[in-house]
């Protein structure tokens, strides 16, 4: 058995709380808002209230997640890698690099783990798309269009959209940073990417500072050409990646757990249905389970924290070139 310390008891946090628990750890939380503590603690059996940051740490967890608003990310884990704990930091890794590398070389001096919550890498049908491409299903890889949109009043019920960290720029909030996933996975499928272009921009009647549409253009090292968009506009959910490829087009569809290949002859389809992924929570408590494997030494980190700041500077070049309506070098 494992204890853990979970710093942020929002929705994540408290998604990773119910699992580790679950998964038979011992859990506490602490969070700056104490009602949002409290609520937490009474929305998962099992859940202890730390009396503190700092008496939080002093009991020496294995590891700390860090579930608070980006902008926290660093000043927390600092904290946390001080006390001799490993690190689970929700993504992104924080809201701007530029602390990132000392926090990962303290982290590695004191031979602490830091691990960077991308929970759509532990989904089975996107890991089936990286295993049809690494098969070399479609061949040589031309192009990549991955989309996500959905309205963010609707993302949580029962809580005002304008009280998320979402549309606040200081916080570490925008559709960018928030949507990072679809940034992560890019880079994961294909490689690094050698320079991006891209428009984006507050373009709504939301509240807030943050950025709330992206429409990314990315030219691999490989050669191929990427498009990524990303809102919180879309009325209808939509989250999906199209792969085409010299010798077919792999599409996935996040909604409908689905991936088809197509071709290379016109009538030939396969059809993956996605029921190996099961329940949306199986990602969470899979993500869950590598955290502690890779506290015993059986796994090795999927995302640490390394390649989490790749997507992050990928994100901060996007937000360069807007600025300066320019493709910007990576």
């Amino acid at each position: 058995m494992k204890r853990f310390l979970v710093v942020g008891t929002g929705s994540i946090g408290t998604r990773h709380a119910r699992n580790l628990l679950a998964l038979g750890h011992e859990v506490s939380g602490w969070d700056a808002e104490a009602g949002r503590l409290a609520d937490a603690c009474r929305a998962v059996p099992g859940l202890r209230a730390a009396a503190g940051l700092e008496p939080g740490l002093a009991a020496r967890p294995d590891a700390v997640l860090v579930c608070t608003p980006p902008a926290a990310h660093v000043a927390v884990a600092k904290q946390a890698v001080e006390a001799g704990s490993h690190l689970f930091v929700e993504k992104p890794v924080a809201h701007v690099s530029d602390e990132v590398p000392t926090l990962l070389d303290t982290a590695k001096r004191a031979g602490r783990l830091v691990l960077v919550g991308f929970n759509l890498r532990f989904l089975p049908s996107l890991r089936r798309v990286k295993a049809l491409l690494d098969a070399g299903r479609i061949g040589r890889v031309h192009s990549a269009h991955a989309f996500f949109g959905f309205h963010l009043p609707a993302w949580r019920s029962g809580r005002s959209y304008a009280d998320n960290y979402a549309v606040s720029a200081a916080q570490g909030g925008g559709v960018l940073l928030d949507v990072i996933h679809e940034v992560d996975y890019l880079g994961w499928l294909f490689g690094q990417a050698a320079e991006l272009v891209c428009a984006a921009g507050h373009v709504s009647a939301l509240s807030g500072d943050t950025e709330d549409l992206a429409e990314v253009t990315l030219r691999f090292a490989s050669g191929a050409i990427g498009h990524l968009h990303v809102d919180y506009l879309r009325r209808a959910y939509r989250r999906d990646l199209e792969v085409i490829g010299a010798e077919g087009v792999i599409a996935w569809d996040y909604a409908l757990r689905s991936v088809r290949v197509l071709g290379p002859e016109p009538d030939r389809v396969e059809l993956h249905d996605g029921a190996a992924d099961g329940p949306n929570e199986a990602m969470y408590v899979n993500e869950m389970r590598h955290l502690v494997a890779c506290l015993e030494g059986r796994e090795e980190p999927l995302v640490d924290g390394w390649e989490a700041l790749r997507s992050l500077h990928m994100v901060e070049a996007a937000k360069r070139s807007t600025a300066e309506r320019r493709w910007v070098g990576l």
